[in-house]
């Protein structure tokens, strides 16, 4: 699949917006401890991944049912659904310098109709020439996501012979339908009647 752009300058894809509040200190705070062991972006770009994907609980795994959307909030409660973690991600890279994108998946729910859709992230790190989809939801039985540049290790490759989709659009912000989504909903149960299920 063939990545596209939705905004020609990269530097579209480094920006701070109310999601990826990358200018909060906290963010900056997670930032720089994350530094303090690695050696290059590639390092750091790992060390991040790890860090939003094992220490920030998926909340649907965890049973929490308040839900995050900012990413100081995300990195404060530890909590948030893919799109949350993906903008608690989104933000410690593009703080560190590594142009990040949004992207989203169609994927079927558990009965065979269309679910929610799928928050994660593309990375252009430094000297390649194209970008790296990595997928922070966080594993559990039958999800093994990996930071993985050589060959996708997503939580959920799509089936597509449920009808599910890998959108190719890299967003610089997170997608309005998906934002509203989440602002608006009072809890888990009510995010999940609200996210769309398309874009």
């Amino acid at each position: 699949m063939e990545l596209i752009q939705q905004v020609p300058a990269l530097s579209a894809y480094l920006a701070a917006d109310e999601a990826i509040d990358h200018g909060h200190p906290l963010v900056r705070e997670t930032v720089a401890e994350l530094r303090g062991d690695t050696t290059d972006a590639y390092a750091y770009a790992a060390a991040a991944y790890a860090h939003v994907r094992d220490t920030i609980a998926h909340s649907a795994d965890s049973g929490d049912t308040r839900v995050t959307w900012r990413a100081s909030d995300v990195l404060a409660t530890r909590n948030g659904i893919c799109h949350a973690k993906s903008h608690a991600l989104a933000a410690l890279l593009r703080a560190a310098g590594i142009p990040t994108a949004l992207c989203y998946q169609a994927l079927a729910a558990d009965d065979g109709g269309p679910g929610p859709v799928h928050g994660l992230i593309a990375v252009r790190l430094p000297g390649r020439h194209r970008w790296d989809r990595l997928d922070a939801r966080g594993n559990k039985p039958g999800v093994d996501a990996r930071f993985s540049l050589d060959e996708e290790r997503l939580a959920w490759p799509v089936r597509q012979e449920l009808g599910e989709v890998d959108y190719p659009v890299l967003h610089a912000a997170p997608h309005p339908a998906v934002l509203r989504a989440l602002r608006s909903a009072e809890d888990r149960p009510q995010l999940w009647r609200t996210l769309p299920t398309a874009l």
